[in-house]
């Protein structure tokens, strides 16, 4: 029987990350600014150091991980792959189901994947302090533990529907030193205008990001960080795929279908990416493999939304990325997935989706919980209401095999715990919860307020 988990030895953890832009077919787009040229990349030097955007442009297929972050990367690297063999038998159904279990990480989440790097790189480029965003607590608390590895103060505007209802992520990123503010906030010019406009405003990330940007604009000092969307980011995620696919080979398996949360998209392209590479080398094991991002149908970026030229943050402060968008001054509705409200998604998952090779599904809220309570009784673990989306899938991929036979090898990645989420979980139990579809005519609305380029 194959075992229901996988690990691997600390001298297995990557030694280099993954970049998929060597494996595209066409070259990405570049970042344009407001008069429709490309962004050279000095002009984003106000915000980030040297390192992370020789990162961020590089084409190399191959980037080595320095020793210093290998070696905090061990204080949970390699992540298990777990077989959930009882869900399976729970099911009914003759797939085999794995899932990467990324919840092991000091902050309980994927995020500090790339946290870690993006400290280390800004520590030796000589910042003196981050500043960044979060939405569901995951990355705000992912960058104050890798800020506080390397001794730099971090700053983090926390969405205001996030700051309520997770007060325990804040918690978190207080004890490791970090501010935490609720955006919109005071502090910046973005935040004063937004409350200006709406006393009640709930926030979302790319305002949270207007603010966090407006910020290290403004200090020579300070740097902005980033949870998701750049490829820098994607880059450092792809440990956990890389890991995977040394799981997979230890027991002679391989995935016909990967499923993966996505907001941003951080943890997908860290699951899927390193597979897709399989892909464009020609590998016949990876010959028919599916890849599909899940994201929920109340922020339904990539199933709805219009692939074109946009500004990753409400005020216009970020360069303008080609990307699937809901238009940056989208104000999604106060879900539970914290991590999955966002108006655009990663330039590198956007140009996959549109050239075919890979796919997007969006789920209702109650039955990504459904889903995650289903896991919970079967596996024990308390999954993430973001994982809760690629569990919704990987179940329903699952039953549909129990309907035609076949045996098909699913893998999800479970990028973290729920145990500072109960508060959903409480609502989910009362019946509080409700689906929402975000409806086309509010999406058409945004929409018309693209920037007009590219």
């Amino acid at each position: 029987m194959t075992p229901l988990r996988i690990n691997l030895e600390q001298e297995d953890i990557p030694t280099h990350w993954y970049n998929i832009v060597a494996d595209l077919a066409n070259p990405p787009a570049p970042p344009l600014g407001p008069d429709g040229n490309p962004v050279p990349p000095e002009a984003m030097g106000a915000i980030f150091p040297g390192p992370i955007l020789e990162q961020e442009m590089s084409a190399e297929r191959w980037i080595a991980i320095p020793e210093e972050v290998r070696q905090i990367y061990a204080l949970w690297r390699p992540a298990p792959l777990c077989r959930a063999l009882r869900l399976e038998q729970a099911l009914g159904t003759p797939a085999k189901i794995f899932y990467k279990y990324e919840g092991v990480s000091p902050a309980g989440s994927h995020k500090p994947n790339s946290a870690v790097p993006q400290a280390y790189f800004n520590k030796i480029a000589g910042t003196k302090r981050l500043t960044t965003e979060t939405g569901a607590g995951q990355w705000g608390s992912s960058i104050a533990f890798a800020g506080q590895m390397f001794g730099l103060p971090v700053r983090v505007y926390m969405v205001k529907v996030s700051y309520e209802q997770k007060p325990f992520r804040r918690s978190m990123m207080q004890t490791w030193g970090a501010e935490v503010f609720a955006s919109p906030s005071n502090l910046t010019n973005a935040g004063r205008a937004a409350l200006a406009a709406d006393p009640d405003n709930q926030g979302s990330l790319g305002l949270a990001i207007s603010e966090a940007v407006e910020e290290a604009a403004a200090d020579p000092g300070t740097c902005y960080t980033l949870g998701s969307v750049l490829n820098h980011v994607l880059l450092h995620q792809s440990v956990i795929g890389l890991e995977a696919k040394k799981q997979f080979d230890k027991i002679g398996l391989y995935p016909d279908v990967i499923f993966g949360p996505c907001g941003g998209g951080s943890s997908f392209g860290g699951i899927a990416f390193p597979f897709l590479a399989d892909k464009a080398a020609g590998d016949k094991r990876a010959t028919n493999l599916r890849c599909v991002a899940v994201e929920p149908t109340s922020c339904p970026t990539l199933t709805k939304g219009h692939y074109a030229y946009d500004y990753g943050d409400v005020s216009g402060y970020t360069p303008i990325m080609k990307m699937y968008t809901l238009g940056h001054d989208f104000m999604p509705p106060g879900i539970h997935a914290g991590g999955l409200r966002y108006h655009g998604d990663s330039p590198l998952v956007s140009q996959l989706l549109h050239e075919g090779r890979i796919e997007a599904l969006a789920v209702p809220q109650i039955a990504t919980f459904e889903a995650g309570v289903q896991f919970a009784q079967a596996e024990g673990i308390i999954p993430a209401p973001e994982s809760c989306h690629a569990i919704r899938a990987a179940i329903d991929e699952a039953l549909k095999c129990k309907i035609t036979g076949e045996a098909k090898t699913i893998l999800f990645s479970l990028t973290g715990h729920g145990h500072f989420d109960m508060a959903s979980y409480d609502k989910y139990f009362s019946g509080k919860l409700e689906d929402y579809d975000y409806p086309e005519a509010a999406i058409a609305e945004s929409l018309k307020h693209l920037p007009k380029v590219g």
